[in-house]
């Protein structure tokens, strides 16, 4: 042998368990007697395959040298080559194709010796024998971390990796990812918002992520103090987990409960429910059919309708209708005694603990905002005295930016909240008596439900005249001036 390409590789775990490290073997095969060196491929990937840079660099080489050259690949060890033996055979055999033969200098092989092959089956699956026993001892490993209640492997988004006092490894809640997180599982348990909204919004806070690794998110019972773990039964399991869980297993249980079943909650659907709170309490007279409705597009703008879903050509403007309804339901007005009664059922509510909570929350967020402004104060007069980069202020505006905004919106929606409140506690006497008045102001759901109560009934669909069928219950509660001017009848025209 009078040339060869010199091999030589190192994986991290074995450079630092045997001292495999890219010098030593360099320097060794230099030494392995007195051979015209072609080139040095230096590897620190893994042996599992072949899929290497340096090793396909010197493959595509070797396929490009002509028959009659000396090809040979030195290297010190067979596991070095590979720790496959399906793999290490089906390269060998691509190297005779390309008259090239493969030399480990420590372990020697004479392939022209029949019984060598057995040699080599040796050598070969030896180190496919230790990466076996080494993965399944780390498997082992992992699954008793599991079952003492600590998580082994990286920490997921929201925790960090650190070690314990006695050496021991596990993960805590990290900042501000995991107030984040939080956050987010208690928005989709309310399941107030679309899955899309909640994941822009907490991108916009901060948290980095697609919309499938949110959803591993909330699918995994890590945040909540649990541990998903193998048991010795075969089955999958969980155990209590070491660390501090973000939230509650019962707001977990909540979230998937959510998750997995259909959304009940889109801002179209509601939309339309809000629009259309008169469908199917309408039947039309010609085919004594409930009516439905929908919005026909228009040039400039869309027509909301009330319209037969059987073939019947009628249509009914619904906005007109909804407007002939609400102005016979705004001339109802409740009786003293049950306005009495409704301010009794919202003291009940405890409204004063609630604001307590809410206004304590507000400034909460506006010392936030403040300090927000004060850092970015500061960072602008660093950049001014030419300490900070225009690049690291760049970046720290955009950051307070973005972190403003979500809590001046947060501060909005509370402040929304306190007036709800305030209108539930300092209610007037005149706002309950007329409180049919504010029917426009009701949530879609709630509008349902007082048409369910009270229906339109002896509708003049071309003029809009209605009446409103009350039933004994009601007519108790109405203001007697108003039940005079009523007909006997359980009617209110």
């Amino acid at each position: 042998m009078k040339s060869a390409y010199l091999y030589v590789r190192v994986s991290t775990d074995e450079q630092k368990r045997k001292g495999y490290s890219l010098p030593e073997q360099e320097d060794r095969l230099l030494k392995y007697y007195d051979i015209e060196v072609k080139g040095i491929y230096r590897e620190d990937y893994s042996a599992k395959n072949f899929n290497r840079p340096e090793w396909n660099r010197l493959f595509s080489e070797i396929k490009k040298k002509s028959s009659g050259e000396d090809k040979n690949i030195l290297f010190i060890k067979w596991d070095r080559f590979s720790r496959n033996v399906e793999y290490a055979y089906e390269m060998i055999g691509k190297l005779r194709k390309c008259k090239a033969t493969a030399k480990a200098i420590d372990q020697p092989i004479d392939f022209s010796v029949p019984e060598s092959t057995v040699m080599l089956a040796v050598y070969l699956a030896v180190p496919k024998a230790e990466n076996t026993r080494r993965a399944q001892n780390t498997s082992n490993g992992i699954r008793r971390a599991k079952l003492m209640g600590r998580h082994p492997s990286k920490a997921p988004l929201g925790f960090i990796n650190l070690t314990m006092m006695d050496g021991r490894k596990g993960i805590a809640p990290k900042e501000p990812e995991a107030e984040i997180i939080k956050w987010a599982f208690y928005q989709v348990a309310r399941n107030d918002h679309k899955i899309s909204k909640i994941i822009k919004i907490v991108n916009d806070k901060g948290l980095v992520c697609s919309r499938s690794h949110f959803f591993r998110i909330l699918h995994n019972p890590v945040y909540c103090g649990l541990i998903p773990v193998t048991l010795d039964s075969g089955n999958e399991g969980v155990v209590k987990a070491l660390h501090e869980p973000l939230i509650s297993e019962s707001l977990f249980n909540q979230v998937q409960s959510v998750i997995n079943t259909r959304r009940r909650i889109t801002a179209k659907k509601d939309d339309l429910q809000s629009l259309f709170f008169l469908r199917s309490f309408l039947i039309y007279p010609v085919c004594n059919r409930k009516l439905c409705g929908s919005v026909s597009k228009g040039r400039s703008k869309n027509y909301p309708y009330y319209h037969c879903h059987n073939g019947c050509r009628t249509r009914i403007n619904a906005l007109f209708l909804n407007d002939c309804y609400y102005n016979k339901l705004r001339q109802l007005m409740l009786s003293k005694n049950a306005v009495e009664l409704f301010k009794k059922v919202l003291e009940d509510q405890n409204i004063k603990t609630q604001k307590a909570s809410y206004l304590c929350t507000q400034k909460v967020l506006e010392r936030k905002i403040n300090e927000e402004e004060l850092t970015l104060s500061r960072g602008r007069k660093l950049f001014i005295a030419g300490i900070l980069k225009i690049d690291d202020y760049n970046q720290l505006r955009k950051e307070n930016q973005v972190s403003t905004k979500n809590l001046k919106k947060e501060v909005h929606d509370i402040a929304v909240k306190l007036k709800g409140i305030d209108r539930k506690n300092q209610i007037e006497e005149k706002a309950l008596v007329e409180i049919f008045q504010r029917f426009s102001e009701f949530e879609a759901s709630d509008k349902r439900h007082l048409v369910n109560l009270i229906p339109p009934t002896e509708i003049n669909f071309k003029t809009g005249d209605l009446s409103l069928g009350l039933n004994q219950a009601f007519l108790k509660i109405l203001s007697k001036k108003r039940n005079r001017k009523n007909n006997r009848k359980n009617e209110f025209h």
